[in-house]
């Protein structure tokens, strides 16, 4: 199918079979004929490939509690959801629960040592069983794609269970690496070094394609993607959205700031995957914080993204509101006559100046 722009308003839709059909731009439009539009629009092809995975649209619902629950996991697929991450197995959430159970017969292991190992072991394969039964669970509900998400700090013990994770369906694995700069020690080469080899031990493990999650605080975060490229990341999801602690000036307790991102948020994932996408670093780029709207997913597939991550967009408006998004993508391509999500992904980085634009940090002129 093509679309074309006609004069006096008209848009015109060519089919495979040789049949054209005319009708009035959406600029043009009564509000009778807005269902006119929507049937046109699910027409254009807004499938995408992420990490060798078809998609059927760009839009991933991201890691969050929404993904820990079956029903709403099958409510994102039924609203058109492309792929889902599920929520986060955490390492530290193994090895608690783990410790925790030795702890409650700390006699028993102190007279026979030896057997702390072992009870450890069957600790940790009970954890990860859970996760196992629900990504079984979760595949043989949706017909989209499932992506499995562990939270790690270090590359020791739990990377074997990634190939379980694999063996129970999942279509691909996320790594959300959180690994917090805080220590004053630690050099900035060794917390970049801990990253490549979670990553390399991963890799050793599955078959599967397996990407990143990361955070911002890098000293440079372009030679940090290439360097995870290099040693296998399919793709990286910019950016991880860390826990945010605020101060309550009444009670000068600490609390939790907002847990939802905010639309404004999301210029920091666009400067960056602009920045990577015109770089061609050999990889998909997934960008997440702060899409809200269809044009925020827009912006960032102009700029190079492949997909685009939503979460705090669905607690606030509703799981359906996925669906609301992708009708408002497809007549927005409708509009500038685009047959395809490849047709306007990266545009702007055809413009000479935009690379120019997005490393540029301060204002050469301030509009305040």
């Amino acid at each position: 199918m093509g679309i074309e722009g006609r004069a006096h308003g008209q848009c015109q839709v060519k089919f495979g079979t040789g049949i054209s059909i005319s009708y009035p731009s959406v600029g043009r439009l009564g509000a009778n004929q807005e269902k006119f539009t929507y049937k046109y629009a699910e027409m254009i092809n807004i499938s995408t490939t992420y990490m060798g995975l078809h998609l059927k649209n760009p839009l991933i619902v991201s890691s969050s509690k929404l993904t820990e629950d079956l029903e709403n996991i099958k409510l994102c697929a039924l609203y058109g959801a492309g792929a889902v991450v599920l929520k986060s197995i955490f390492e530290e959430q193994i090895r608690a629960e783990s410790e925790a159970h030795v702890r409650k017969s700390n006699e028993m292991y102190y007279w026979y040592p030896e057997a702390k190992d072992y009870v450890m072991g069957l600790s940790l394969e009970a954890s990860l069983e859970k996760y196992l039964d629900f990504v079984k669970a979760v595949k043989a509900s949706i017909d989209i794609p499932v992506i499995a998400s562990i939270n790690c700090t270090s590359a020791v013990e739990w990377t074997k269970f990634a190939k379980s994770i694999q063996d129970a369906g999942a279509d691909a694995l996320e790594l959300n690496i959180s690994i917090f700069p805080f220590n004053a020690s630690l050099k900035s080469s060794e917390v970049e070094d801990q990253y490549l080899k979670i990553l390399v031990a991963v890799k050793k493990e599955v078959s599967i394609p397996v990407s990143i999650k990361l955070g911002s605080y890098f000293t440079n975060l372009c030679s940090m993607a290439s360097q995870l490229v290099e040693n296998g990341a399919q793709g990286l999801v910019l950016f991880n959205r860390f826990f945010r602690p605020d101060i309550d000036i009444n009670t000068m307790q600490v609390i939790t700031d907002n847990h939802f991102s905010q639309p404004e948020e999301q210029n920091v994932p666009l400067r960056w995957i602009a920045l990577l996408a015109g770089k061609d670093i050999g990889c998909d780029l997934v960008a997440s914080t702060g899409i809200h709207y269809h044009t925020g997913m827009i912006k960032l597939l102009l700029a190079g993204a492949t997909a685009v991550q939503v979460c705090s967009t669905l607690y606030i408006n509703g799981i359906p509101y996925i669906e609301t998004i992708l009708k408002n993508l497809q007549e927005w391509m409708l509009v500038h006559h685009f047959n395809q999500i490849s047709d306007f992904r990266g545009k702007v980085l055809q413009d000479d100046t935009t690379s120019a634009s997005f490393e540029r940090i301060q204002f050469m002129k301030r509009d305040f």
